[in-house]
């Protein structure tokens, strides 16, 4: 089976466990951990406990920049969200996993209140991938590339 497809799930007291295939045939375990419910109902979980993984991938931040490192949409933050979510994307892929491996992701933004609009851009993937990762969003004076709005990291295990 594929790394991120779903085998089983289980109870775990009063929360769900993922459970997963990974690569190498090892089962990886998902629990959710939300004290609050709040939080899962904005698309992330307070706390995921991760057992049986084998590999750890941990994302640097991708931002709105093409392959040949140029920035692109300068100014628009639905395009820069959409863009740096491929880029993170494509690390994964290049590891041999996909949004469905990640149990934590940064959002980093220079305007909080313009990115709240476009967050399902970023939601709507996870959820498509059937994952809730640990999230923490940060506002930033600036990011390393001037013009750009977004910028994203994460981690993954397989």
């Amino acid at each position: 089976m594929a790394p991120g497809w779903y085998l089983d799930v289980a109870e775990v007291g009063d929360r769900p466990a993922d459970v997963r295939q990974t690569q190498i045939g090892e089962v990886m375990e998902r629990t959710p951990i939300n004290p609050v419910a709040w939080s899962k109902e904005l698309g992330f979980n307070q706390g995921e406990v991760v057992a049986g993984h084998t590999r750890t991938l941990y994302i640097s931040g991708q931002t709105a920049m093409d392959s040949q490192g140029r920035p692109q949409h300068e100014g628009d933050m639905n395009a820069q969200l959409g863009l740096a979510l491929d880029n993170l994307e494509d690390v994964l892929a290049a590891a041999d996993m996909t949004l469905a491996n990640v149990v934590r992701i940064g959002v980093y933004t220079t305007d909080v209140d313009a990115l709240f609009p476009h967050y399902g851009v970023i939601a709507g993937r996870l959820a498509a991938a059937g994952v809730a990762p640990t999230t923490t969003m940060l506002c930033v004076a600036r990011l390393a590339i001037p013009g750009q709005l977004i910028e994203l990291d994460g981690t993954a295990v397989a």
